[in-house]
């Protein structure tokens, strides 16, 4: 493997002093092959990450292959990581002329996508907003619920599309207090998928996936949480989020675990310039991952690779004709946007 001889990193967002924020790693092996990472920036550790441990030690390690970078874990927090590590799986499937969707074992040449719908005020807005999503071809739909906005939006929105493929993420915002399981348990009367991350803590999902026909998906950070799920019969659904994990090595470990486990699968979304979504898509292609994916593009985001990552009638293509990522970046335009930034040199 040519050895790293340039790191950079780049504080980027859409907007100056806005949110939403990304970070975005550039590796450029000795013979001039770029690598591209991304992962969204959800506070400054991941940058001091990069800056003070991840970087430095990348450019001294000898690796021949992005499996080799697993010790990086315990040099920052997941996100860092990830953006590293999609950086070299991008690298090295430049390098190699081969797909990272290959080269991750992905079986499928596109992958089916689903749409995320955040809190809103009144859930009066919902139906026009599901409307817009099915008409781009999106076949699942989650929405965000908390602890009094559950029922209700979800009645509201099951009433107006009632075959609909519907999920709903409660960001760990529940409790296992006898009012938050009793409005859980309800939500299971409007047929789910699944029911994402409801509580913080582990064992209240064993008694509510118990409790429930849809499959309960923890949040899941890393393999050992996965197994103890598996193990307390906490969830029966994944959704493999790579800056969570740290990197798409260990997703493609969960999600074998999950797999052999007999769990359903999905892919989340990171990033807002695409190349994070790029790496989701690419590990969205391995066979476990049968649930409908969080891949849509944001606004702004497309623009920025070639071919631009888009779903198409609710699908996205997986790019199995180009190496690395599949993706051309235009890394000029994206640096104009950098906030920050970080140069190493071997």
């Amino acid at each position: 493997m040519p050895s790293i001889r340039e790191f950079r990193a780049f504080r980027v967002a859409l907007h100056r002093g806005r949110r939403p924020e990304s970070v975005l790693v550039r590796l450029t092996a000795d013979d001039g092959t770029v690598g591209w990472g991304e992962c969204a920036l959800l506070d400054d550790e991941t940058w001091a990450d990069l800056r003070e441990r991840i970087g430095p030690a990348l450019l001294r390690l000898d690796w021949d292959h992005p499996e080799d970078l697993g010790g990086l874990r315990a040099l920052g927090g997941p996100r860092a990581t990830a953006a590293t590590e999609i950086a070299a799986w991008d690298l090295w499937g430049r390098l190699h002329r081969v797909p990272v969707a290959h080269a991750l074992g992905g079986t499928r040449t596109s992958v089916v996508t689903g749409a995320r719908i955040p809190l809103q005020a009144t859930p009066d807005i919902l139906p026009t907003l599901v409307n817009r999503y099915i008409g781009g071809g999106f076949s699942r739909i989650t929405l965000e619920v908390k602890p009094g906005w559950d029922i209700e939006p979800l009645r509201t929105v099951r009433e107006a599309y009632p075959a609909l493929a519907l999920q709903v993420d409660g960001n760990r915002s529940y409790t296992d207090s006898p009012e938050h399981l009793d409005a859980l348990e309800a939500l299971d009367g409007y047929d789910l998928v699944a029911i994402e991350r409801p509580f913080a803590d582990l064992a209240p999902h064993a008694r509510l996936q118990r409790a429930v026909r849809a499959a309960v998906a923890p949040d899941i950070t890393d393999l050992a949480a996965l197994q103890a799920a598996i193990d307390l019969d906490a969830g029966r659904a994944l959704s493999l989020r790579v800056g969570t994990l740290g990197g798409l090595t260990a997703a493609r470990a969960a999600h074998d675990l999950a797999y052999a486990s007999g769990w359903d699968i999905w892919c989340g979304g990171s990033g807002v310039f695409g190349i994070g979504k790029a790496a989701s898509v690419a590990l969205a292609s391995l066979p476990g991952c049968s649930l409908p994916s969080d891949i849509t593009e944001f606004v702004g985001g497309p623009e920025y690779l070639t071919p631009p990552l888009r779903s198409t009638g609710g699908v996205v293509a997986v790019p199995l004709a180009q190496p690395g990522l599949g993706h051309d970046i235009d890394g000029d335009r994206l640096i104009r946007l950098a906030t920050d930034e970080l140069l190493m040199k071997a």
